[in-house]
């Protein structure tokens, strides 16, 4: 995905935004320049056989899964899915073989065409993968690394990708390689803006159509008709499958990243219902989730000619190419990237531990791997299709049981779309400090020195710092505490939302601007939300959701002495509360909080 945009290249990738001036400020633990980030835009893979990775190697260590408690060891950590580099292989190689075409498919195609790899970074349930495969005798299937994925947020200058994410993507990369090889395809790498790149590799190889999968916010956007262009500009020699149409190739795009598909709404986007129940009631009851794509098999081959003229494959960068120091993964979760580690994942959750059963009573849980499906950083990659989700439900109802939690696995991906659809009602408003609303009656404090203590979990507060240590540290954080840490900066710290919105951009696995953006404006108010001043409140949450202090005390070592029923609240023995809490005193126990009365009907509290 590309992410938000660049002050370097704004006047390409404008959002529209109001002209408030903001001052940048530094990110001590993540920042990197642009330019020494892509410094490398020309190297040479050091190794043929790099490029043959197993997901797992690409790590700097390969932790072994343990089991997540209250410990406070420092090399707790839990990989996900927990199973062994050969399972993985082993059962992707059979869900693989479960989605070949039974029927014969023709391939009445002529020329080469090229997948454009995006956001989609699969084999299974992928329409342009499967449309080039018709249309063509060869595919290309190619990944272009955007030096602007790795540039800086545009109000407040934060990196735009982390290292987390950065490396989850090259586990990602590679993994796709390593599947597309093992179909009869490879991965071509190339470092660099896809509109200087597609029409240049589009002119190398004589291709005729370029298939991706469409984006819907105005930087994709923007890169789609730069891409479309290019395309034009570029001349393809006679004799080609072309020459009774047209002498360019083409930019094909197709919409395959939602459960439903955006043809089968049964309104149009600018007619979306502004309240999610309403949204799901109506495609619950018109609309029907499409059947994943069928592989063709095998996929090749490969184009016989023009790889030579742009130098090979290319290399998958490593961290430290794309500018990041390499760490060894120190507590928590450890996702592993790419599409086989997505399948496996949805085979531990569903099948080997049967957790789907009971996941509607689990999901508000904060600490371990398994209180949630954790779908959502192979989600957001494109390495797991939501369609492929869907069927698998329905396949565990029917061999298993249907219920609730069944249910809610589909509800949950029903609110992915809607912010995916949202984002093309809205446009720039969802990152505009008004939101979708409009709202211009609020005042945001862009305070550093607060923000940084919410960011680096130095609030005083447990529940919220032991959060925000774990996003930092894993990139990932529990939807429950999402909601929480996003409450306390808006409401209680008064912080302008955008900041945790870019912060959030920066550290999440599973960032996606739609959800991302979406959820945030939710949260501060200036969103689809019927309850416009929605507060989570901080003892309530914890008595709630960490009544032992397990979670803060993994987090954060030293409240491990503490008595249980001490450690949200432990007053003296933890840092000072940086602010108080608009509502309740967590001097008190758990939910007998002082609540300022005369506001209390204003708010909705959790």
């Amino acid at each position: 995905m590309l992410p938000r945009v660049t002050n370097i290249q704004h006047q390409i990738f404008s959002r529209e935004i109001s002209t408030s001036s903001l001052l940048p400020f530094s990110c001590k633990s993540m920042h990197m320049s642009l330019s020494h980030s892509f410094k490398h835009l020309g190297f040479i893979c050091p190794k043929p056989t790099s490029i043959l990775i197993s997901p797992n190697t690409i790590r700097l260590s390969n932790p072994s899964p343990t089991t997540m408690n209250s410990s406070s060891s420092s090399s707790s950590i839990h990989q996900i899915p927990d199973l062994k580099s050969h399972e993985i292989d082993s059962f992707t190689a059979e869900i693989f073989r479960r989605y070949v075409s039974t029927t014969e498919v023709k391939r009445s195609g002529s020329g080469v065409a090229i997948v454009w790899f995006r956001n989609d970074l699969r084999v299974l349930d992928n329409e342009a993968l499967c449309r080039a495969w018709a249309s063509s005798e060869a595919v290309l299937p190619l990944y272009c690394v955007d030096p602007r994925l790795f540039g800086t947020t545009h109000y407040f200058g934060f990196p735009k990708t982390g290292a987390l994410r950065a490396q989850f993507l090259i586990e990602c990369l590679s993994d796709l390689r390593k599947n597309l090889l093992k179909l009869g395809l490879n991965l071509l790498i190339q470092h660099g803006k896809p509109e200087d790149i597609i029409p240049s590799i589009a002119k190398a190889f004589g291709a005729h159509t370029v298939y991706a999968h469409k984006e819907t916010c105005s930087e994709e956007l923007a890169v789609e008709r730069f891409v479309s262009k290019g395309l034009q500009r570029v001349v393809l020699p006679p004799g080609g499958p072309n020459d009774r149409s047209s002498t360019n190739p083409k930019l094909q795009l197709l919409w395959g990243n939602t459960l439903y598909h955006l043809d089968d709404l049964p309104f149009s986007t600018g007619s979306l219902p502004d309240v999610y129940t309403q949204f799901r009631k109506a495609v619950e009851s018109k609309c029907r989730a499409r059947s994943c794509y069928k592989l063709p098999t095998p996929l090749g081959p490969l184009p016989s000619i023009g790889l030579d003229e742009i130098g090979g494959w290319g290399c998958i960068p490593s961290l430290g190419q794309l500018g990041f120091p390499e760490e060894k993964h120190g507590r928590g979760m450890c996702f592993i990237g790419g599409e086989s580690a997505a399948l496996g994942r949805v085979h531990e959750y569903f099948w080997k531990k049967d957790l789907l059963r009971v996941y509607k009573e689990t999901r508000n849980g904060m600490l371990g791997p398994d209180y949630s499906t954790k779908f959502s950083p192979w989600l957001a990659s494109g390495s797991l299709s939501p369609r492929y989700v869907n069927e698998e439900v329905k396949r565990y109802e029917k061999e298993r049981i249907a219920n609730d939690s069944t249910y809610w696995v589909l509800f949950e991906l029903i609110w992915r779309d809607y912010f995916r659809f949202l984002s093309m009602k809205y446009g720039n408003s969802i990152f505009h400090l008004g939101g979708p609303r409009k709202i211009k009656d609020v005042k945001w404090s862009q305070d550093q020195a607060m923000f940084e203590a919410w960011r680096d979990g130095r609030t005083g507060y447990p529940l919220i710092d032991a959060n925000m240590k774990e996003l930092s540290a894993t990139g990932f954080m529990s939807n429950r505490g999402r909601q929480i840490v996003c409450s306390f900066l808006v409401r209680d710290m008064g912080i302008d939302w955008r900041m945790g919105a870019e912060w959030f951009e920066t550290c999440l696995l599973d960032y996606d601007p739609c959800s991302n953006y979406g959820n945030w404006t939710y949260g501060a108010g200036v969103g689809n939300d019927p309850r416009e001043d929605r507060y989570f409140s901080i003892p309530k949450q914890a008595q709630t959701y960490d009544p032992e202090g397990k979670y803060v005390a993994y987090w954060l070592p030293e409240l491990q002495m503490l008595p249980r029923d001490k450690r949200n609240f432990p007053g003296d023995s933890y840092i000072k509360q940086i602010v108080p809490l608009k509502f309740g005193n967590t001097n008190q126990r758990y939910g007998h909080g002082n609540v300022h009365k005369g506001k209390q009907k204003q708010v909705y509290r959790k």
